[in-house]
């Protein structure tokens, strides 16, 4: 299972049914779970622990020091959970001491080629990055949501749960969850119907959302109006309570 060109430090831990690919690198502090494939010249350094049956497509960079002035070589981790597919040419860094000393990437996410994940990041689960997807630093994205091919996602912004980006969008604020945005900068262009569909939202619950999206987006009122108008939704209907309390926790504003 390990190629014979493959070069893995002895101290590196790597489970049952993990394959290594021809000439890549596998580092000191390094932990594989089960059944995860790497494939040929991918780099993998750092505090690094991957999950189980995870398939890393060749030429990726897993580890690295993160693209940061301020960072002093100081012992920050990657985080890489379960399932997750990632593709050509990606690279994910390492945390650093400004924020939580690590970068996290969930379960089941599908990562397409040239996709970079920078430092501190939190990437949830069943998330989908097209190719050239780039996450700068500190950024948190929802579970479920879909990243188009050259979207780009400024640093401390949070992209929320369901949300959907069209191809070369750029975020320099944060994207409520369910909601669907194109351009540079974003602008939104209604809620993620289909993909609520898909993943087994009712009807009823879908018409809330969109409500509570006009509420937002079409009423003409101020944030602090909208914010009020959709907490007293949530109380009424659960499916909000996400919509509701992203706003709320919103730190560089909303795209709107």
């Amino acid at each position: 299972m390990i190629h014979p060109t493959a070069i893995i430090h002895p101290g590196a831990r790597l489970a049952e049914g993990v394959s290594v690919g021809a000439y890549s690198l596998i580092g000191e502090h390094v932990e594989i779970g089960e059944g995860t494939r790497i494939g040929p010249h991918v780099v993998i350094e750092g505090h690094t622990r991957i999950g189980r049956d995870n398939e890393i497509f060749q030429f990726c960079s897993i580890g690295a020091q993160p693209q940061d002035k301020k960072y002093d070589a100081e012992p920050t981790r990657l985080e890489i959970g379960d399932r997750n597919t990632i593709r050509e040419f990606c690279s994910f860094n390492v945390g650093t001491s400004q924020d939580a000393h690590v970068t996290r990437v969930g379960n089941d996410n599908w990562v397409m080629a040239y996709v970079h994940v920078a430092h501190d990041c939190v990437v949830g689960d069943n998330v989908i990055f097209a190719n050239n997807a780039t996450l700068a630093g500190h950024v948190q994205v929802g579970d479920w949501a879909i990243l188009g091919g050259f979207t780009g996602v400024h640093q401390f912004v949070r992209v929320g749960a369901h949300s959907f980006c069209g191809v070369g969008t750029v975020l320099l604020q944060d994207l409520p969850p369910f909601v669907t945005v194109s351009g540079n900068p974003a602008k939104p262009h209604g809620i993620n119907s289909e993909g609520l569909k898909r993943r087994g939202y009712s009807a009823e619950a879908i018409a809330s959302i969109k409500r509570a999206y006009r509420t937002l987006y079409r009423s003409g009122l101020t944030l602090a109006e909208a914010r009020a108008q959709i907490d007293e939704m949530a109380r009424q209907q659960p499916e909000l309570a996400l919509f509701a309390g992203f706003i709320a926790d919103s730190g560089r504003g909303l795209v709107r």
